[in-house]
């Protein structure tokens, strides 16, 4: 299957390049076999912090050289921004990535980790892709095309009592020792509720939106790379994607990405 995304620098003489599906869920995939490789030999890894509460490992830098290789070779013309090693030039068409998403997890041997890579045109979010290669799990969307997990189709779930519903979030403000902290926005919330997550990788909280799992996910203080491949593939299967007030769009410091159905029962207690 050829994905067709259109540049902005060759709209009008209607010329238009190809992402091929396949070609970039194998190298999404090549760093999953990376990951999963050092995941199953923690003993021996390396773990370090970037600041207090931030942690960081060999794993995560190795694999985001991969992709950064890899990705690279794949379209040359595009940018590319890492989490750990930053922009390169041209932002304007970019990969974005995050080379292991919830990378504490990863670090204590949990599953619930992930690979997130986007693709930024003009500041449109075209592709994405979410791989947790501890339960082979491959998330992906393309702009307008639709959403998939390991190649079916998937769809928010059809929820919309918020007392019957499943939420999820995440606490990376506390990681800053931020006042305003999400604790009291839990536990305002999760009263209404008959469940709730905390799984601890943001593109993975959205992509169990985005197939029905949880009816709800917000958190606050994230960063682009958090949330650009999940998001798009929430949205490309039916979410919602607003910030605290409602307002459409991807805003890392300020996520609500619900089925649709709760959104407006959630809003009021943002």
């Amino acid at each position: 299957m050829a994905l067709t995304i259109l540049r902005k620098d060759t709209l009008n003489q209607g010329l238009s390049m190809t992402l091929s599906k396949s070609g970039l869920e194998a190298i999404i995939r090549e760093a999953g076999e990376l990951a999963l490789s050092q995941f199953n030999n923690l003993s021996s890894l390396q773990v370090s912090k970037k600041r207090p509460r931030d942690f960081v490992t060999e794993t995560d830098i190795a694999v985001e050289a991969l992709l950064k290789q890899r990705l690279t070779e794949h379209h040359p013309d595009y940018g590319f921004w890492g989490e750990e090693s930053g922009q390169t030039e041209n932002q304007h068409e970019r990969w974005i990535v995050d080379p292991i998403d919830g990378t504490h997890s990863f670090a204590r041997g949990q599953y619930f980790w992930a690979i997130s890579v986007a693709l930024e045109i003009d500041k449109n979010i075209e592709f994405g892709a979410v791989y947790a290669p501890a339960l082979d799990d491959y998330y992906c969307a393309v702009k307008d095309k639709g959403a998939w997990k390991n190649g079916k189709q998937i769809t928010v779930s059809s929820e919309s009592s918020l007392a019957d519903s499943m939420i999820s979030t995440g606490f990376a403000c506390l990681r800053d020792y931020l006042e305003n902290n999400n604790l009291e926005r839990f536990a305002r919330i999760a009263q209404l509720t008959t469940g709730q997550r905390r799984f601890g990788s943001a593109a993975m909280d959205l992509c169990t939106v985005a197939d029905g799992q949880v009816d709800a996910f917000w958190e606050q203080e994230l960063n682009l790379y958090d949330v650009a491949a999940g998001a798009l593939i929430a949205r490309e299967a039916g979410a919602s994607v607003t910030d605290f007030q409602g307002n459409d769009g991807i805003f890392p410091k300020q996520i609500l990405v619900t089925n649709g159905k709760i959104l407006n029962q959630l809003l009021p207690l943002m």
